[in-house]
């Protein structure tokens, strides 16, 4: 299992979010045939929405505010794969380097400890 981050520019984040969320194995427009054409399709089985993503504004993160930043975490060949479909989906797309990939891992890390804390408390 990996994890990822990359950024696109603000104008680009709307058609990220929608490629994000889309299951076309749930779109109710799809034919059964349609579905069972789908299932081989290796392009179709790149399905953002059964991974643990983030989006995030930069505001948020403190950093630039005219970016998001999309962080994944997956199995490598899912990541590998789906690199590519985002970069052919989302033209201002790009990695970022690895020093603020950590930084933002880090982040999201400690936000999701955070949080598994605070339902503990509700819960516990």
């Amino acid at each position: 299992m990996g994890m990822r981050v990359y950024s696109c520019d603000a104008k680009d984040a709307q058609a990220l979010k929608q490629l994000l969320e889309y299951d076309p194995f749930l779109d109710k427009s799809k034919t059964e045939a349609e579905l069972a054409q789908l299932k081989n399709s290796d392009d179709a089985n790149i399905i953002f929405a059964r991974q643990d993503y983030w989006l995030k504004d930069g505001t948020s993160l403190g950093l630039e505010r005219e970016q998001y930043y999309l962080t994944i975490s997956a199995p490598d060949e899912f990541l590998e794969k789906g690199e590519k479909k985002l970069k052919a989906s989302v033209a201002s797309l790009k990695r970022v380097d690895p020093e603020l990939e950590s930084k933002i891992i880090q982040t999201i890390e400690e936000e999701r400890k955070e949080s598994e804390q605070g339902i503990g408390l509700l819960f516990g």
